[in-house]
């Protein structure tokens, strides 16, 4: 029997772990994200009971190491839409970790592998969508209309002159 996505959860994760990738995503210090997932990944290797308490933690430590093959790509898409949390034989044939992560991957799925199936779902989705949320799309509206203001006010100031 099928298993449903609880997508207040994935959200959840998806929007905790993508604030943590961003604020270590900087151009000025380009090694700082992927040093930080690294000590991520050091941290739940060495417990990954902590999950339990930062799930979000899984999907910061594996991101940007999760392939998912253009074939795959088909059955996750299918997946979300139908909101279907895909068995774990289905998962690991449509999943590509690398090698270095296999030890991880093991941990995570020892102490959960619903998360740890949950956690590629949520690198699935920010590898594919645009990555505003509701959320951000009001705040991305906010500045548009603040541009818009800017626009109109430097043409009123020029049609002045």
């Amino acid at each position: 029997m099928a298993t449903a996505i609880d997508f207040e959860r994935i959200e959840q994760l998806k929007e905790d772990a993508y604030s943590n990738i961003e604020s270590y995503n900087d151009p000025d210090t380009p090694n700082a994200l992927e040093q930080f997932t690294s000590q991520m990944k050091a941290v739940l290797l060495a417990d990954p009971k902590l999950l339990a308490s930062v799930p979000e933690y899984l999907p910061i430590a594996l991101y940007d190491k999760v392939k998912f093959p253009a074939e795959a790509k088909i059955k996750w898409a299918q997946w979300i839409k139908e909101g279907i949390l895909p068995e774990w034989n289905e998962f690991k044939t449509t999943v590509a970790f690398n090698n270095t992560d296999i030890p991880l991957v093991l941990a995570a799925r020892g102490h959960s592998e619903t998360l740890l199936i949950e956690s590629c779902i949520v690198l699935f989705l920010l590898s594919n969508e645009n990555l505003s949320t509701p959320a951000s799309q009001d705040h991305d509206d906010y500045l548009e209309d603040e541009e818009e203001g800017y626009y109109d006010q430097f043409d009123e100031e020029e049609e002045e002159q």
